[in-house]
C-alpha cells in the first residue's frame, strides 16, 4: 500500500481539497483507495458525506478496542473508502505519546489495511507534532500545497529545514502550488520565481476557482460534478505528474 499524506504546517492551503480530489482520481484509475481524515475538523469527511465519528474515539482505536478496518466507511464512489475524522483526534498527540513505541503507532494501526488497499491518502492537521512524525515515518510521500504568498513560502522553508535534519530520508517531498490566482501580480511573480529557486516544486499549479469552492456545496470531488472544468483538468494533470514521481 502506497501512503501519501497531504501536509503543511500552515492551515488553509488546500490540503483537504487536494486529498479528496487526488484520491478520487486514484480510485477512478482502478486503485483500491482509502482516505484517512486525521484532521479533527473533519473537512474530508464532510466532503464525502460521512459523519465525522469513530465509536469510542481515539482511545478506543489506540487501545485496540476499535480496529481501523471496522471504522472504514464507503463513499459514493467505487473503490474509494474513508476512515472518518473524530473530534477526539484533537487529543491524538497525547494518546500517541503515552503509548509504547510512540513513533510507530500509526504504522502499526495501518498494517491490517495494507493488503486491502493500493493507496492511502492521509489528510493531516496543520501542525508539526508527534502525530506528524508518525506520518513522516509511515508515509511514502508528502504532498505539500503552497499558496504563492510570503507566509506560505516561509512555512515551506521551515518544512525543508526540518527535513534537512530529519531521519526520514525515505520520504519524498512533492510540493505544488495551490489556490493560485495568476491575475494577481504577487501570485504570478512568486510562482515563476520560486519554481526556479526550488526545482522540486511540481509544474502543475492548482488554480483558485469557483468549481473548487463549490465542493462544499456539492460535497463531492470536483472531478465528479464538474469533470470538464479547468480545476478538474488541472487536478488530473497534477495526479499524472505525481504518479511519475512516485
Amino acid at each position: 500500500m502506497k501512503i501519501l499524506a497531504t501536509y503543511n504546517i500552515k492551515g488553509g492551503v488546500g490540503k483537504t481539497t487536494s486529498a479528496v480530489n487526488l484520491a478520487f482520481l486514484a480510485a477512478r484509475d482502478g486503485h483500491r483507495t482509502l482516505v484517512w481524515d486525521l484532521d479533527p475538523q473533519g473537512a474530508a469527511s464532510f466532503y464525502f458525506r460521512v459523519k465525522p465519528k469513530i465509536k469510542g474515539g481515539v482511545d478506543s482505536v489506540l487501545k485496540g478496542r476499535t480496529q481501523l478496518d471496522d471504522a472504514v466507511k464507503a463513499t459514493d464512489f467505487d473503490g474509494l473508502d474513508l476512515l472518518p475524522s473524530d473530534f477526539s483526534f484533537r487529543n491524538l498527540d497525547l494518546a500517541v505519546n503515552d503509548s509504547k513505541q510512540p513513533m510507530r503507532q500509526l504504522l502499526k494501526l495501518l498494517r491490517p489495511l495494507s493488503h486491502e488497499y493500493d493507496m492511502l491518502f492521509i489528510d493531516c492537521a496543520p501542525s508539526i507534532s508527534i502525530v506528524s512524525e508518525n506520518i513522516f515515518f509511515a508515509a511514502d510521500a508528502l504532498l505539500v500545497p503552497i499558496i504563492p504568498t510570503p507566509l506560505s513560502v516561509r512555512t515551506y522553508e521551515q518544512i525543508l529545514a526540518y527535513f534537512d535534519k530529519s531521519a526520514s530520508k525515505h520520504l519524498k517531498i512533492l510540493p505544488f502550488f495551490s489556490m493560485v490566482d495568476r491575475s494577481r501580480p504577487l501570485h504570478k511573480d512568486l510562482v515563476d520565481n520560486l519554481s526556479k529557486q526550488y526545482r522540486e516544486i511540481l509544474g502543475t499549479a492548482i488554480p483558485q476557482t469557483k468549481s473548487i469552492e463549490m465542493m462544499g456545496i456539492h460535497r463531492a470531488p470536483v472531478g465528479h460534478f464538474a469533470p470538464e472544468s479547468a480545476s478538474a483538468q488541472t487536478y488530473e494533470k497534477l495526479w499524472r505528474e505525481m504518479q511519475a514521481k512516485l
